[in-house]
């Protein structure tokens, strides 16, 4: 069977898009990082078959509402919960990088009941400044958009592998192609994540698998504490690797992915 794009309504109005692959076995829910999409792991997705996968857009992400009202953490969670329970797979295994590993921390730790398992690529607690806050969103806000087509894109963002995701991820609109998300509501999501969830984190009680790249935005430092602070976590180191793992060092993040989540 093909993928199959669904949506719901959150609390707020908001719609939440997603999509499902459908398979044999528990559940498979993955959340991408800030201004990314469910699409940039369509190829973990299909490494992860027969397994059944959900793909979440994010709300401010993708094809979800792309200026929500409320981007508080409390609001990704409830979506993500309405997402499993809509689906009735409960539990799964949640997968999330960066933005998307947070959210998903928050949602293991505050609905043990729906999580069997969690990877957290290239994730934490959360904080960050409001000078590094506003630093993103000026870069967001500098690109020249709408871009009259991909090449332009390219020419503008370069040829790297978030670069051509995000490319590939462009909406055509009648002037030219835009960004699924809204530079500003990113600058919001991450004021969001300003305070650390330390107490959340240290209160997830699943197997968890923490996965790290040598190249990624963690210290060592902040890499050992945060692992150390976690009650049933283990940690993977990808060499090789940057931020975006999942893109740039796919065949490494899938080794040490699929065997986690195939374990009892």
């Amino acid at each position: 069977m093909a993928a199959e794009h669904r949506a719901i309504t959150a609390f707020d109005g908001a719609t939440i898009s997603y999509t499902v692959f459908p398979g044999v076995g528990p559940m498979v829910v993955v959340l991408h990082g800030l201004a990314g999409s469910g699409r940039e792991f369509v190829p973990t997705a299909e490494a992860l078959s027969p397994r059944p996968v959900i793909l979440v857009d994010q709300r401010g992400h993708g094809a979800s509402t792309r200026t929500p009202a409320d981007v508080s953490r409390l609001a990704f969670v409830d979506d993500v919960v309405r997402v499993i329970e809509a689906e009735g797979h409960e539990p799964v295994d949640l997968v999330g990088q960066s933005m998307g590993a947070h959210t998903a921390m928050l949602v293991a730790a505050h609905r043990p009941d729906l999580v069997r398992r969690l990877v957290m690529l290239e994730g934490g607690a959360g904080g960050g400044s409001a000078d590094d806050h506003a630093a993103i969103g000026s870069f967001f806000r500098s690109w020249p958009v709408p871009f009259a087509d991909r090449a332009e894109a390219r020419e503008f963002l370069g040829d790297g592998a978030l670069a051509r995701t995000w490319i590939a991820d462009l909406e055509q609109r009648s002037d030219g192609l835009h960004p699924r998300f809204d530079s500003d509501v990113m600058v919001r999501v991450l004021d969001g994540m300003s305070e650390p969830n330390r107490s959340e984190w240290e209160s997830v009680s699943v197997p968890t698998l923490v996965v790290y790249a040598d190249g990624g935005m963690f210290t060592e430092e902040q890499k050992a504490d945060f692992v150390a602070r976690g009650r049933r976590a283990a940690r993977v180191d990808l060499v090789g690797a940057s931020h975006d793992a999942h893109l740039d060092a796919f065949d490494e993040w899938v080794a040490v992915l699929g065997p986690f989540l195939a374990a009892e």
